[in-house]
């Protein structure tokens, strides 16, 4: 399996992996995704270079986004002074599930955080989806906090605000042919200790 880039190509089969992982999710109780997502929104994201894709031969296999920015009042401002890479809306098809190809994509992802000398790579998971924050524990990652208030709309609880890291490490045997350029280097006292 190789791991790319995604161009705005990518968008109608991103969207649609989104709807099946929001449908699968409704299937077994939660309520995550349940909102279409922008397209728009999407789009600039893949044109920002921060969204990959894995394809196994002809079919694409998982999604994952991986950006320096974090999501607006969920870590504190000393939390943002350490460089830090963030996943978001990592996503694998049904086809491909029970191989943890997700468990992959975030090695590749500490991999690629620490090649761009950042400290954590870091993630906010949704808060009710108790079996996604145990995946995301059984794969190194240390929870932080759960927020629960601020940012969502009119002033509700947080929907995503569980947040959890791990160290940025290198290597981590994702066996994925990564076709993606290198990362560009994050500013910040350890980007240059890599």
């Amino acid at each position: 399996m190789i791991i790319e880039t995604a161009t705005p190509n990518d968008l109608a089969k991103l969207l649609a992996f989104r709807a099946e992982a929001a449908a699968w999710l409704s299937e077994i109780g939660s309520d995550q995704w349940r909102r279409p997502y922008p397209a728009d929104r999407l789009l600039a994201t893949i044109e920002a270079g921060t969204v990959f894709m894995v394809r196994d031969g002809g079919t694409t296999a998982a999604t994952i986004t991986l950006t320096p920015e974090a999501e607006d009042g969920l870590w504190f401002s000393d939390e943002l002074a350490e460089p830090a890479l963030f996943v978001n809306k990592l996503t694998v098809a049904r086809t491909h599930a029970g191989q943890d190809l997700g468990g992959r994509l975030l090695d590749w992802a500490g991999d690629r955080a620490y090649r761009s000398g950042a400290s954590w790579l870091r993630l906010d998971a949704w808060t009710t989806n108790e079996e996604l924050q145990r995946y995301y524990l059984r794969h190194g990652f240390k929870h932080v906090r759960t927020v629960t208030e601020g940012g969502a709309v009119n002033g509700g609880p947080r929907v995503s605000g569980w947040l959890a890291q791990r160290v940025a490490r290198p290597g981590m045997g994702h066996n994925l042919l990564d076709k993606a350029p290198d990362p560009a280097p994050l500013p910040g006292p350890n980007s240059a200790d890599h």
